[in-house]
């Protein structure tokens, strides 16, 4: 009896991958979960496991393909004599081509990992890139030796690489390599957009052509904030081990306690119907060596400060690492972006579809405020509300930040749930 490999779900609103390296090839004996091969998505790179034990088939799809959730991409024959995982991947081969030649063997077979680890191929010049970053380098005229080790798993370049080393200075890159060869004015480069640039375009495209998006303004008054944090900052790292007290705890508890009161920005349109939940799934916008992602922290309305810093922080070195899994990238219910660690200091955030609502923070800045009568100097953010106004009135989305900013500027206000 055979079993399809097919593409699997990859996170909301992913439905594309690229086919970066085949494990095994055609006449292998694998086992039941032995990695088949690697997908490489706009946010992360997922190994499909085998289904059953067997013997792998002919590839449907070649590498560098990219391929629709669903699509068959092998088949596995059952039969005994599946081979011990040990043995069941094939001895690396050595490349003799020199860096950013990506040569392909004469002979069939999958293109194995390298033998050596990355530090030795960096030592040696040579580097091994996904195959979306091989032909991004190819297309602007980059180097794999140029690049460097990469991010990736056994120091393989990823497209996030290369977009990282384009955005530096670019120094000496000849322009023909990089422009088709009609170009209208000299002045002028032409670059193909990326994977995760088009798909960050279409999405935030349709964000704004399904929902029908507002986003109103408040300011907070972040000096009792900071005064409890400079006051238990070290209490709290010796209670919790290691673990720092930041403001994104601070604003998720604050945002939690609004979204109880306010049910709807936690809700979902699906069709003609309100999903109404009772839990919070919390998105928190971290930044990746492939852009911004979104990772979730799950039933965050259990948890307490301490637990939600241990969770971004763990998220934020996911992210930068690449090692960011599928799921920890869905169900999210509602999300927080903080533009303020970049300077910004006021934006409009897009929604994370299919959630309803997104809180925007900002820079801290002091400026001149009216307190009691009297102009004081005074460490304020401006945080933003982006809302889907086919489920949000106008009244709940403002009441909602007020309440926010009332529970950031008097945190007792969390601790008594009032």
């Amino acid at each position: 009896m055979s079993a399809e490999i097919k593409v699997p779900t990859l996170g909301e609103s992913v439905t594309t991958a690229t086919v970066a390296k085949w494990l095994k090839h055609p006449g292998d004996a694998v086992n039941e979960d032995d990695p088949l091969v690697e997908l490489e998505t706009d946010k992360v790179s997922v190994e499909v496991p085998a289904p059953q034990a067997g013997v792998l088939g002919p590839l449907l799809v070649p590498e560098g393909a990219e391929v629709e959730v669903g699509t068959v991409l092998s088949t596995i024959e059952a039969g005994s004599g599946a081979a011990p995982k040990a043995a069941a991947a094939p001895a690396p081969k050595k490349e003799a081509a020199p860096a950013g030649v990506q040569a392909q063997p004469a002979t069939p077979g999958p293109v194995a990992r390298p033998a050596t680890p990355p530090s030795d191929v960096a030592a040696q010049g040579a580097a091994v890139a996904f195959p979306s970053a091989r032909k991004m380098m190819a297309e602007q005229g980059v180097s794999a030796a140029q690049v460097g080790t990469g991010t990736g798993k056994d120091g393989r370049i990823t497209k996030g690489d290369v977009q990282s080393f384009l955005s530096q200075p670019r120094v000496a890159q000849p322009a023909a390599a990089a422009r088709p060869p009609r170009q209208d004015d000299p002045r002028e480069e032409r670059v193909k957009m990326t994977r995760l640039r088009r798909t960050i375009a279409r999405r935030l495209k349709d964000a704004q052509n399904t929902a029908a998006l507002l986003t109103t303004f408040n300011e907070v008054d972040m000096s009792a904030v900071m005064q409890m944090r400079a006051e238990y900052k070290d209490l709290f790292i010796k209670k919790h081990n290691g673990v720092k007290l930041g403001f994104m705890s601070i604003f998720s508890r604050a945002v939690i306690a609004a979204l109880q009161e306010f049910p709807a920005i936690n809700a979902e349109i699906d069709g003609d119907d309100v999903i109404y939940r009772e839990f919070v799934n919390l998105g928190i916008a971290v930044g990746g060596p492939n852009g911004l992602v979104v990772p979730v922290i799950r039933d965050a309305d259990k948890m307490g400060f301490a637990q939600i810093e241990a969770a971004i922080a763990g998220f934020g070195k996911k992210a930068r690492e690449g090692t960011l899994k599928i799921d920890e990238l869905s169900g999210g219910t509602f999300s927080i972006t903080n533009g303020g660690i970049y300077g910004s200091l006021m934006s409009t955030p897009i929604i994370n579809a299919p959630q309803s609502a997104i809180l925007g923070m900002h820079a801290i800045q002091d400026r001149p405020v009216a307190v009691n009568g009297q102009v004081v100097i005074r460490p304020m953010m401006y945080i933003a509300l982006t809302y889907d106004h086919r489920i949000v009135d106008g009244k709940e989305a403002v009441s909602f930040l007020v309440r926010v900013k009332q529970n950031v500027e008097d945190p007792r206000r969390l601790l008594l749930q009032v």
